[in-house]
């Protein structure tokens, strides 16, 4: 059995992939808050597909790929299969789209995020588990039974806490303290599943096909990058809660025109007597007698 060292760079990688996780988890958690006061459904299905990749891409999958540089094999160099790995992350971030989907659709329930976070919580551990099995290596993986179960328990124990604080969590502070407690949980699932990990290397080395890590960090830093600017633009330019409560305040409100002066009605006067009359003109005086013509 060979010796299996997971943190050959010191603390450098379980710090990185914590970070990552935190981060992913806050941009996904203020995305998902977003879902359920969504005017449309077809708002609502943006949110859950950026809180999707927010979760599934940087706070889990992403966090697994940091955390497994630090992975290495006395005796063995490690690639990676490609597909397979792609393949991982679409798992992790489909898997977090369909749970999503679950709790933030109808009303709220017990029931739902239950169903969610074991639907998701099985899908990350196959991430997990999906991404271990794209390495390549002169040597063969066997796994601990007990601990890989115990993996699995954790990974939906974590996503059923995700979802429900996905659909519950909208303050700041209490989104930034749920998103270290889901750093946490994520990286204690990865690092439970990382040691039920063996390897037993085989008697004749030979060439180990696939990608090197070197090879797969920069695009995969590229694709981080890029998708945490592309997330925080998306929250800027959405309108806030009080954006759309003003909006909707002026689209009900109406307003009511001026009471128009009603109209001076011109009343016929064959004989003159609107010419005679003092009432007719405000501020008039009674005529003297030496007014009138002498007879």
């Amino acid at each position: 059995m060979a010796e299996i060292n997971h943190f050959e760079y010191g603390w450098i990688t379980p710090a990185l992939s914590y970070a990552l996780s935190v981060l992913g988890s806050i941009l996904g958690l203020v995305c998902a808050s977003r879902i359920r006061t969504a005017p449309s459904a077809g708002q609502r299905a943006w949110w859950g597909v950026l809180a999707a990749w927010a979760l599934g891409g940087t706070a889990i999958w992403t966090m697994h790929f940091m955390a497994m540089l630090g992975f290495a094999v006395t005796g063995s160099r490690i690639r990676y299969d490609v597909p397979v790995t792609v393949a991982s992350a679409l798992i992790a971030v489909v898997a977090v789209g369909i749970g999503l989907a679950i709790v933030g659709t109808g009303r709220l329930s017990v029931v739902r995020v239950l169903v969610g976070g074991l639907f998701t919580g099985a899908g990350v551990a196959a991430m997990h588990y999906t991404g271990m099995a794209a390495m390549r290596m002169d040597g063969r993986l066997g796994y601990d039974q007990v601990r890989v179960a115990l993996s699995v328990l954790i990974a939906v124990v974590a996503a059923t806490v995700a979802l429900w604080l996905a659909m519950t969590v909208r303050r700041g502070l209490a989104i930034f303290a749920s998103a270290l407690v889901m750093g946490v949980a994520v990286n204690g699932m990865h690092f439970t599943g990382m040691s039920a990990l063996s390897v037993h290397l085989h008697e004749r080395q030979g060439d180990v096909t696939g990608a090197e890590v070197g090879t797969l960090l920069i695009p995969i830093v590229l694709l981080v990058i890029f998708g945490v600017v592309g997330l925080i633009y998306a929250l800027l330019a959405a309108p806030t809660d009080d954006d759309l409560a003003a909006a909707a305040y002026l689209g009900t409100r109406q307003v009511r025109p001026a009471a128009a002066e009603p109209a001076a009605v011109d009343v016929p006067d064959p004989v003159g007597l609107r010419a005679r009359s003092t009432l007719a003109r405000p501020g008039a005086q009674f005529p003297s007698r030496r007014d009138h013509p002498p007879r």
